[in-house]
């Protein structure tokens, strides 16, 4: 069925259901998993000499979130008897870091959750969750 699939987290609990999830979908097909956290680029670049240390606690604080939000999928995974590996990237459009992960990866599935907006909070801020739908090559699986 599956070979590898990609599972891309925001360290959210939505996230953490959805791959806990794809952890027994692995399981089902024999799969392994590809665990994703994408860091955000620091907003605040070129805005003066100040910036230096911002970005510095930014990066840290939010590679730190993805290392947390990885293990405890890896935990999961591991638990299972699912093979899993780990990435940690940088982009500023996450929707278009996951579907490039996901095909230099290899994957063939990518498993999600949604974020669960609805009304004009999805229609402002739009849903990682659509755009890799929409951009992506490979099936995508959304978890509610």
């Amino acid at each position: 069925m599956f070979k590898k699939i990609l599972v891309p987290t925001d360290g959210s609990e939505l996230a953490a259901q959805a791959a806990l999830r794809a952890v027994t979908l692995a399981k089902m097909s024999g799969a392994s998993l590809m665990v994703l956290y994408v860091q955000g680029v620091y907003p605040y670049t070129g805005l003066g000499d100040g910036t230096a240390f911002g970005m510095q606690a930014y990066v840290t604080a939010g590679l730190a979130q993805g290392q947390q939000a990885i293990e405890r999928i890896a935990s999961a995974a591991k638990a299972e008897g699912v093979v899993i590996e780990q990435l940690v990237i940088e982009n500023d459009q996450v929707a278009n870091g996951i579907v490039e992960a996901a095909q230099t990866a290899g994957a063939d599935l990518i498993a999600m959750g949604s974020h669960g907006r609805s009304g004009l909070a999805k229609l402002m801020l739009g849903s990682v969750a659509a755009k890799v739908l929409a951009l992506s090559p490979v099936p995508v699986l959304i978890f509610k």
